[in-house]
């Protein structure tokens, strides 16, 4: 069996929908390769495992990739708009009342007979 052939039956393993999208270039690869050197049984060999792979390989039916798309795009809308929302929010005013400070800072309760003593260095580093 000629070499060309050989390759061109095996192409013919695959589904149509893949030959008529790839078979051309697919032939004019193998006649590449052959042309280089490559053993053309070898070629044959692994267009017959991948028409096989394609053969195996589930395709999810149109309604599928319908649903899968709307679900996509819904997903994405609730993004942008819960996004949106909350960046229009409304505004704090500006407070004039001073933030309180931070815990290691406020004064506890003093003991009895005792001077309230405020460590430094615990904390962010300044003075209370």
């Amino acid at each position: 069996m000629d070499d060309c052939r050989l390759v061109r039956a095996s192409l013919w393993c695959y589904p149509a929908r893949w030959r008529r999208r790839h078979g051309d270039e697919a032939a004019e690869l193998a006649a590449l390769l052959i042309r280089d050197g490559r053993p053309a049984g070898l070629i044959a060999w692994s267009y017959l495992a991948g028409a096989a792979r394609e053969w195996l390989t589930p395709r999810p039916s149109r309604r599928v990739r319908a649903v899968a798309c709307a679900l996509l795009a819904a997903a994405c809308l609730l993004g942008v708009s819960a996004g949106l929302l909350a960046s229009a929010g409304p505004a704090r005013a500006a407070s004039t009342s001073q933030p309180s400070p931070p815990a290691h800072c406020r004064p506890g309760p003093p003991a009895l007979g005792h001077a309230h003593v405020i460590i430094r260095g615990v904390g962010h580093g300044r003075s209370c």
